[in-house]
């Protein structure tokens, strides 16, 4: 099996390691093209196994790298993610619409946004 970086065959060591023994078990050896990793060979499945450790390392700390750079934004008053479709008073004007009788449709194509921002604002 041909592949161009490890980090693209398995997410952790634990899978990256059952990976291997399974393709062992078939009689197919891995080949990883950017770090010369070939498990038909003892020093390509040590390298196999220590890169794959490495990569698992880095993704752990860029995980908790952004955990905290969220959590450092939260104590400044910053919320991350997507902004609101609708500021409050777009949603009183949804509400208002709705109980004049409008369809959803006909709102959602009056604010300029989907039929289920309208129908979640209508209802909350």
């Amino acid at each position: 099996m041909v592949v161009t970086k490890l980090d693209r065959v398995a997410r952790s060591v634990r899978h990256l390691t059952a990976l291997a023994a399974e393709l062992e078990a078939l009689g197919v050896d891995l080949v990883v093209l950017d770090q010369a990793i070939d498990t038909g060979t003892p020093a390509g499945r040590l390298l196999f196994h220590v890169l794959g450790s490495i990569a698992e390392f880095e993704r752990d700390l860029i995980a908790e790298r952004t955990r905290a750079g969220v959590a450092a934004a939260r104590r400044r008053g910053r919320h991350p993610g997507r902004l609101p479709a609708l500021d409050a008073r777009q949603r009183a004007r949804v509400q208002r619409l709705r109980a004049s009788g409008h369809s959803i449709r006909a709102i959602a194509s009056r604010l300029g946004v989907s039929k289920s921002v309208v129908a979640r604002a209508a209802t909350g």
